[in-house]
């Protein structure tokens, strides 16, 4: 089992915080973007073709988060 800690050693300043705040945001709209692009190309696809990349109608949202936001669970 993995396990991640994060501690900063260090006290930010009022617009260093705002500063990673923004930072975080964005990385999240992006990814959020891609989760949106993917499923959105992914639900054009016909039953052929998702049956030839092996993929279900049922499954699609678990592979645009995958592809967004890396490995689940």
């Amino acid at each position: 089992m993995a396990y991640v800690s994060s501690n900063r050693t260090t006290t930010l300043g009022f617009v260093d915080r705002l500063a990673e705040i923004r930072k975080d945001l964005a990385e999240a709209w992006r990814a959020h973007r891609v989760y949106r692009q993917t499923l959105r190309e992914l639900q054009a696809l016909s039953l052929r073709e998702l049956n030839d990349l092996g993929l279900n109608p049922s499954t699609l949202r678990t592979v645009a988060l995958e592809a967004a936001y890396g490995k689940q669970g």
